[in-house]
């Protein structure tokens, strides 16, 4: 069966190869999958993962990498300096799209510039979720929670997904509510579970346990569609339309590497998610993951220009600035 699945993404990837007249192919070598955050968090589940699925259908080992650190600038800066040559890949999230925004002249990189993407791996919409002793039950029940009067909730850190989906919520809906940062979500949960703030909003594939174990109230998923982690869960666009906030995990490479790599690498990818046994453990972390046609390199490429468009926007309207 091994020697099947490597026969077959042989010849998926023969034309990139062949019309590149590279004579050895991708990969010649073992390649690193970077992920700029610490080893055992969600992103790093995922793209352990992939780099499993791939490690078996390649010649070469995919291995992970974590150079975590500086709110990811210190993986994603390594991975922008690495050689063009498709054996440095940088697994990364909706932090990229804010780099910029929260950054600016301080960055030694361009997030859009010195970096070309590959595929979309999957997006991961978070949950609001309450204490259950909040007498919020719903979504138009927080949002008149929220005008009653003044609230706090929590998130990560300024400029993280759990931040931004908050304050995009406030920005469409007229609601107010004081952001209190913290080193990542687990001590907002804490807060969140003895009371001391009002909401926090997380990703499903954190959040998902502790709304099915009772321990918090889910209100609603932000995605585009209900969350098969939280399928009884309504969407926040159903009561505000139009709204999305979700993370995500994408696969980029340094700007520069040739095109047939590129090509060959998307081939990869795409191929490794169409299995179902990595789908169905994706599914089970509350990662959804995109038809064929909306993760290769051209609808990646797209996704993650409307995702730095839209949150950069957002980040000057609201005044965000990194910690």
């Amino acid at each position: 069966m091994m020697m099947q699945r490597r026969a077959l993404l042989g010849a998926l990837a023969l034309p990139f190869l062949a019309n590149s007249g590279l004579a050895q192919g991708w990969p010649d070598r073992p390649v690193r999958l970077v992920v700029p955050y610490a080893a055992g968090g969600p992103t790093d589940t995922v793209a352990r993962l992939l780099a499993e699925r791939l490690s078996a259908d390649l010649p070469q080992r995919v291995v992970v990498e974590n150079r975590a650190g500086g709110g990811a600038l210190i993986g994603t800066e390594a991975v922008a300096r690495a050689p063009k040559d498709g054996t440095t890949l940088l697994f990364t999230t909706v932090v990229h799209a804010v780099h910029r925004a929260l950054h600016g002249q301080r960055l030694s990189f361009d997030p859009a510039a010195d970096f070309a993407p590959v595929a979309l791996v999957g997006v991961v919409p978070q949950v609001i979720m309450v204490p259950p002793s909040s007498p919020v039950r719903d979504m138009p029940g927080l949002l008149d929670f929220l005008r009653a009067a003044p609230r706090a909730y929590g998130s990560s850190g300024a400029g993280g997904s759990s931040h931004l989906g908050v304050e995009l919520l406030k920005s469409m809906t007229g609601v107010q509510a004081e952001h209190i940062p913290y080193r990542g979500t687990a001590p907002a949960v804490v807060d969140l579970m003895a009371g001391r703030i009002a909401l926090v909003m997380d990703s499903v594939a954190t959040g998902a346990a502790l709304v099915r174990g009772g321990a918090l109230r889910g209100i609603a998923t932000t995605g585009p569609r209900r969350s098969s982690a939280l399928p009884d869960l309504p969407t926040v666009a159903e009561t505000v339309p139009g709204f999305a906030a979700t993370t995500w995990n994408a696969v980029l490479a340094p700007a520069g590497t040739p095109e047939p790599i590129l090509a060959a690498i998307s081939a990869a990818i795409t191929a490794a998610l169409g299995d179902a046994a990595l789908q169905a453990r994706l599914v089970e972390l509350g990662v959804e993951v995109p038809a064929a046609a909306e993760r290769n390199r051209a609808a990646a490429a797209r996704f993650v220009a409307e995702e730095t468009a839209k949150w950069e926007k957002l980040i000057a309207e609201a005044g965000i600035r990194a910690e």
